[in-house]
């Protein structure tokens, strides 16, 4: 029970939003904060099962390695240690190798899937890679016993970046000649060569989008446990349901077997939701030993060990008429995928990625080639964006460098492109028909936000005191509302991405809603009362949301490319139209009329109407016992969020040091359900953009593997003081979504699409006069330092 200020807390907040505030469109205060910042949340690392044991790993030290033999006999002989298990006695009892859910289709067949082994067997590929499992009665006993575990390798030489692993005659995988995992390609090569041969002008960048590891403030963590005759599993995880699929398939067993439960999430990012290694290992070695486990991973571990995002090296080149009218791009991507293919690693990388190639503007021929590279490091998978910042990125740079080479205004560049209003839908380049969209509409509020015009003014009087101010622009288009099943299904997938939903309401009228969808600080239990409350006419107060456990609701996908509300909250709308219909067909028996003369009413609160006669929903529920209604929703097409972002900076030229003045943002993500929440969403996503721009990278020692960013000390996260003093956000509503019934788009994952490009694009205005024309994120104050001299040095060469 909660303490007394606790109790107060959770009152005061339930009594400040009266019911019209949580109409859709308002912004009540959120529902689980109450518990949440009392203390009262449930983490794995909170949950203490009778009896349970702890986990450590044993991982191994080196990016490539044999295995030669592990001697477990020092570390069985310390106080506490029940267990040390290897890949040999998981070989033994038959376990299967992992397996990805979307391997995509390439150009020469399927992505190559090497095994994977919850516990390495014979070689290991990455730093971290899991090598053994240590068994005891506390943490402290099995971090201690794991250091005694003694391993014998046999170093082999190691490889980290993409293109020189393609060139290498170190072989990762014997199944995958040159490194390569697959080869795809999206476009038209004829006609995007056609249009170059025929430009009045070509630019072309090469540029890097480093890599990132995701940081949520809670670690990973598992606990599995004998159930029966089956498994019961907690993870921190954002996807319950492809959990179970995965580790039942690789057991052996029928999913009806294993039930997984994901409590409170502290934060995903995308990265939570992918299968891991440890998640495999404690549900195998609790079956086998028959007693409870618990591992919560340290930082240092979650460094090595955690999927990490983004690692994009590319070619482009975007071919302009004399109008500077866009006529083609091509772009050539090599993209690492770390020394495993992971869940959807190469989906994101591909699929997801080219699909976005186009943005907002009109470009008649597209040609991309992208190439999955096998490397000795951590596996890559979707981070906060996947795929669509990679796009954003690669565009952005492109428009902003061919309007420093033709001195074009890079707005009036952008503007004379863009796709207009009345083309919708409208067919890009890339294949994705955006479904909707007032582009021009966005982009020029964006630019009034910002107040573009007089940004001149600004720079000019920044010069006379000695400052260097820049301004920069992006505009971006992300395919939301993940996803389609029949796209994914037509790509490799192994898994539908539908989801489900179950509308309960008992004796008294109150509603319990199941949803396959999975809360990892999103804010689901308010947005999703505010739904079910303003089709069902019941207060938020009356409405019980239930995710996360697969034992509540059979079916699910989960939550990550910002699908909760357009597919999540889609399913649940459908759910609750069923609950409808249902109740009018049992409100006209009883009362035996035309099922069409029983009305639903929502005012003042939800009932069902014949003339004078009138029944409640507790009412509905007496008279049809134990009913439940189901909505199921799988998209036509994805949602096609957009959006324009510009960020103004000061750079000291002295020191390389870049200040955030100014950001302003106008986001057009379709129905709001709780204007606060999808502002919050925006604002994080921007942190998370500026912070992989200015700060963040997952550095690789080229030649022993060795991860060089493993801490804190050296991967830097954005401060609270980094982040601008005047920060403008909006939203555009005018477009809905016309293909669920919402008319959500998705928001979660907006800013960070567009703010690394954004800001790359400020500070290189801001380094215009000193003739810095490329830096590579992150730009660190030595980065941009290093370029002012570089800069500098090459114009007294050439002044000679």
């Amino acid at each position: 029970m909660a303490a007394p200020d606790a109790q107060a807390a959770i009152a005061a907040i339930k009594a400040s939003d009266p019911a019209d505030s949580w109409r859709i469109g308002a912004s009540p205060r959120r529902r689980e904060d109450a518990r949440l910042i009392t203390g009262r949340g449930n983490y794995v690392a909170d949950i203490a099962l009778p009896g349970q044991q702890y986990v450590t790993f044993v991982r191994s030290p080196h990016a490539h390695a044999q295995v030669l033999g592990i001697d477990a006999a020092a570390a069985l002989a310390m106080p506490g240690v029940s267990a040390v298990l290897t890949g040999a006695e998981m070989a033994a009892d038959g376990v299967g190798t992992m397996r990805c859910l979307w391997p995509v289709q390439g150009v020469d067949g399927p992505a190559i899937e090497p095994p994977r082994w919850g516990l390495a067997r014979e070689r290991v590929r990455h730093v971290g890679e899991p090598v053994a499992l240590v068994i005891a009665s506390t943490r402290a006993q099995a971090e201690d016993a794991a250091e005694q575990v003694a391993v014998e390798y046999q170093p082999l030489p190691a490889v980290t970046a993409p293109a020189a692993a393609l060139a290498s005659t170190i072989l990762l995988h014997a199944q995958a000649p040159g490194n390569l995992c697959y080869r795809y390609e999206r476009g038209n090569r004829a006609a995007a060569q056609a249009a170059f041969a025929g430009a009045a002008h070509i630019t072309r960048i090469k540029l890097v989008n480093q890599r990132l590891a995701g940081c949520a403030l809670e670690p990973r963590g598992v606990i599995a446990t004998p159930a029966g005759e089956g498994l019961l599993l907690y993870s921190a995880t954002q996807v319950p349901h492809h959990l179970r699929r995965l580790i039942a398939e690789q057991l052996g067993i029928a999913e009806t077997a294993l039930q997984v439960i994901a409590p409170d999430v502290g934060g995903g990012f995308g990265y939570k939701g992918k299968y891991y290694p440890e998640e495999i290992a404690l549900a195998w070695a609790a079956r086998r030993l028959r007693r409870p486990l618990k591992w919560i991973a340290s930082r240092s571990e979650s460094f090595i060990t955690d999927l990490q995002g983004r690692d994009h090296h590319t070619e482009a080149a975007l071919a302009l008429g004399a109008d500077g009218r866009f006529l083609a791009v091509q772009v050539e991507s090599q993209v690492n995928l770390g020394a495993y293919v992971s869940t959807m690693g190469t989906s994101i990388s591909s699929v997801v990625y080219t699909g976005l190639l186009s943005g907002m503007y009109r470009i008649p021929a597209l040609h991309a080639e992208v190439k999955g590279v096998f490397t000795n490091t951590v596996p890559t998978d979707a981070y906060r964006g996947a795929g669509r910042p990679e796009a954003c990125y690669v565009l952005e740079r492109l428009i902003d460098q061919a309007a420093r080479e033709l001195s074009l205004d890079r707005a009036d560049l952008r503007r004379r492109n863009l796709v207009a209003a009345g083309a919708m839908p409208y067919t890009s380049s890339a294949g994705p028909v955006y479904d909707c969209g007032d582009f021009p509409r966005v982009f020029e509020r964006a630019l009034a936000l910002a107040d573009y015009a007089g940004f001149a003014a600004r720079q000019r009087e920044a010069a006379a005191r000695g400052k260097y101010l820049g301004l920069g622009l992006a505009s971006f288009v992300e395919s939301s509302g993940v996803g389609p099943s029949k796209m994914a299904l037509a790509n490799g997938a192994r898994v539908s991405l539908e989801e489900h939903a179950e509308v309960y309401v008992d004796a008294q009228g109150l509603v319990t809603a199941v949803i396959g969808t999975q809360n990892h600080g999103q804010g689901h239990e308010t947005v999703f009362s505010q739904i079910l409350g303003a089709r069902l006419g019941v207060a938020p107060g009356d409405i019980t949301i239930v995710e996360g456990d697969t034992g509540r609701i059979a079916q699910g996908t989960g939550t990550f490319g910002s699908r909760s509300v357009a597919v999540g909250g889609s399913a649940l709308q459908r759910a609750a139209d069923a609950l409808i219909a249902a109740g009018r067909a049992v409100a006209a028996h009883v009362w035996q009329v035309d099922e069409a003369q029983a009305v639903f009413e929502i005012a003042p609160r939800g009932h069902f109407v014949a003339g004078t006669r009138r029944m409640d929903l507790a009412e509905f529920s007496r008279l049809r016992p134990g009913f439940k209604a189901v909505g199921r929703f799988d998209p036509q097409a994805f949602a096609f969020s957009n959006g324009v972002h510009l960020c103004e900076v000061e750079v000291d030229a002295e020191t390389g040091v870049v200040h955030l003045l100014r950001y302003s943002a106008v986001d057009d993500v379709g129905t709001i359900i709780h204007p606060t929440i999808v502002e919050g969403q925006l604002h994080g996503g921007v942190a998370q953009g500026l912070g992989q721009a200015l700060r963040e990278a997952c550095v690789y020692d080229a030649e022993s593997g060795q991860l060089l960013s493993g801490s804190f000390m050296d991967y830097g996260l954005l401060r609270s003081h980094d982040m601008p003093a005047h920060f403008e956000s909006e939203t555009d509503q005018s477009q809905p979504y016309g293909l669920n019934p919402l008319g959500a788009k998705g928001a979660g994952e907006a800013g960070a699409i567009a703010a690394p490009a954004a800001l790359v694009s400020a500070v290189l205005d801001a380094l215009r006069p000193l003739r810095v024309t490329d830096l590579e994120m992150p730009l660190s104050p030595a980065r941009v330092w290093a370029a002012i001299q570089a800069a500098a040095r090459a114009t007294k060469v050439g002044q000679l």
